[in-house]
């Protein structure tokens, strides 16, 4: 089965996926939020595998090994089972939080929350452009080359920096601030992720070290 094949079976499996996650637990399609944030989801996502497919298909490949078994590290497949857990668990929270009215949000903030979701995952594209080497999972192959200018002259890990941007804007979109406490264990698990990936980069990748002490910031610049 070819890339551009698996990749559009995979989007529309996964958008299918998402929308179950939402409007189940909501108990109903009257839910706005949720049209909205998957409209906005699902025109993101084609315009960004589109122009990742017709820039470097190697990429997309690379981002389409993702799971517990395309990790090598022990902390990476703890972290990514509860990542999982975590990805499923936000949606059907949200779709309660809709269904019981427990902390709805005006609707400027779910606009906010859309735009949010966007340029984080705008973010994440571009640091895949940036380093072509930006895998799902943990790894460093035999020709990679550090990378330390654009979004890593800001930050070392920007694509966490803009997952953690959806992360944040999701709940917002959705209508419920209460799916906003998903961010302190995503916090917790993306630390002990970056811990433990700078120790193969150190490792394994040509001038880590010395590139750690030109870009001080992880993951929020000015913060950490």
């Amino acid at each position: 089965m070819g890339t551009n094949l698996r990749v559009a079976i995979q989007s529309v499996l996964g958008l299918v996926a998402l929308g179950a996650l939402l409007f189940v637990p909501a108990g109903t399609f009257n839910y706005w939020q949720a049209w909205v944030f998957l409209a906005v989801y699902s025109v993101m996502a084609i315009l960004s595998t589109v122009y990742l497919l017709r820039k470097d298909k190697a990429v997309v490949e690379r981002r389409m090994r993702v799971g517990q078994k395309a990790e090598s590290r022990p902390v990476q497949k703890a972290v990514l089972a509860v990542i999982t857990v975590l990805s499923i668990g936000l949606p059907v929270f949200c779709g309660l939080d809709h269904r019981f009215g427990w902390s709805p949000v005006p609707t400027a903030v779910s606009w906010l929350g859309n735009a949010m979701f966007a340029i984080g995952l705008v973010i994440t594209i571009f640091t895949i452009v940036q380093n072509s080497y930006a895998s799902a999972n943990i790894t460093v192959e035999s020709e990679q080359t550090l990378v330390s200018t654009g979004l890593y002259g800001l930050v070392r890990h920007p694509m966490y920096m803009g997952a953690l941007l959806m992360v944040a804007g999701m709940p917002l979109a959705l209508g419920s601030w209460w799916g906003l406490a998903v961010l302190i264990p995503v916090l917790t698990l993306y630390t002990f992720r970056i811990h433990d990936e700078e120790k193969l980069l150190r490792q394994q990748l040509a001038g880590y070290g010395e590139y750690t002490q030109k870009v001080h910031y992880r993951l929020v610049p000015l913060v950490w």
